[in-house]
């Protein structure tokens, strides 16, 4: 796979071209931007490109977003085929997690998600996966605060191959009153950057793995180092981090921006609308099943640490001195931390020194 100009290109997902018609979205979405102002409210231009839309009505800002697993299901049925074991109460989970990590990343603590399940087939009801997804959705919208309002959920036979299905979730959530929202334009040099740990893949990289399981022998059932077989390790639950960043409002921390660190993988980094470098010198132990998915795939580091998560699961900057502050409060709430790096005058890039990895600007472009 690694012969290929990328790997996860080759699985399917092209983020220059992805990248691309997404900025042409965005900007097409400002010519609409004067309409909400007739409906007694206003949406913040500096959140266009960002993981959520800020909308502010009379006192209140909301955050509004909606996200989507990606093909990780597949994995979960093509496991429950091989194994027996159902882990869509995982998948119902890390749905739900990756709607409401987009929406907290503004400073908007979710109110409300909603969900949606698209499958190919009626059939896809029958036996416990329905029942499974909707547990872990449930336990996702409890850890998130966020209650679950509804959502829809079609039978879409030609789209939807019939034993599939299609998640996606969106969210409103509610900035705090005495917070601004998270849209980068507290950010300073000295501003240091705290990593917040992942619990393995999350919601990137489905698509790699799926090609990989098609390659390795054993598939979904080979053994990490660990014992663990691969399929299990890689639909471990997504982490959730609505609590921590509610605690880091509690606890007055300097926040400035937060980067839910998915597609694109470390590139996130620079994912503010600001001209830094951010230079990391200290980097957390790759989960096994990461390390695993770029020893199998011949990853070299820049596209390991580009692509998948490696690790970091969520990126805080704040005020200089407040690092140790925020990996006590991470750690009392069950989430490994590191104070690993700092904001420094420059063009934009990330530099990744513990790898000898560099990302330019142009490597990645959201806004």
């Amino acid at each position: 796979m690694s012969d290929s100009p990328s790997a996860y290109e080759a699985a399917g997902v092209d983020y220059d071209t992805l990248d691309a018609a997404k900025r042409v979205a965005i900007a097409a979405a400002a010519s609409t931007g004067d309409f909400s102002f007739f409906h007694g409210g206003s949406v913040d231009a500096r959140s266009r490109g960002e993981s959520a839309a800020v909308v502010t009505i009379g006192p209140m800002r909301l955050g509004f977003v909606l996200e989507c697993l990606g093909t990780k299901s597949m994995i979960a049925s093509a496991y429950l085929a091989q194994s027996g074991v159902d882990r869509f109460d995982s998948i119902g989970y890390d749905t739900v997690a990756a709607v409401v990590n987009d929406c907290v990343c503004v400073g908007a603590l979710p109110v409300v998600v909603n969900a949606y399940f698209a499958t190919g087939a009626a059939s896809f009801y029958d036996g416990t996966r329905h029942a499974s997804l909707v547990s872990g959705w449930v336990r996702g919208c409890l850890d998130a605060g966020a209650t679950w309002g509804g959502g829809e959920s079609p039978t879409l036979s030609g789209l939807v191959a019939p034993d599939e299905i299609d998640l996606a979730g969106s969210a409103i959530g509610r900035v705090p009153d005495a917070i601004e929202p998270l849209l980068g334009v507290a950010l300073r040099e000295g501003d240091e950057i705290v990593l917040i740990g992942s619990s393995g893949l999350h919601a990137n990289g489905a698509s790699l793995v799926r090609a990989l399981a098609g390659e390795i022998e054993g598939g979904l059932s080979a053994r990490l180092p660990s014992g663990r077989e691969f399929g299990d390790a890689v639909l471990d639950p997504s982490l959730i981090y609505v609590k921590l960043v509610a605690a880091m409002f509690r606890a007055n921390i300097p926040l400035h921006y937060l980067s839910h660190v998915t597609g694109h993988g470390l590139r996130k980094l620079m994912r503010p609308n600001r001209d830094f470098r951010y230079v990391i010198s200290a980097l957390p132990e790759v989960p096994e099943v990461l390390g695993f998915i770029a020893e199998q795939a011949g990853l070299e580091a820049k596209e390991a640490y580009g692509t998948l998560n490696m690790g970091v699961g969520l990126a805080c900057y704040v005020g200089k001195g407040a690092g140790n502050e925020v990996v006590e409060i991470a750690g009392a709430l069950g989430y490994s931390a590191l104070v690993a790096g700092a904001v420094e005058a420059g063009s934009k890039s990330v530099v990744l020194d513990p790898v000898g990895v560099t990302y330019e600007a142009d490597e990645l472009e959201l806004h």
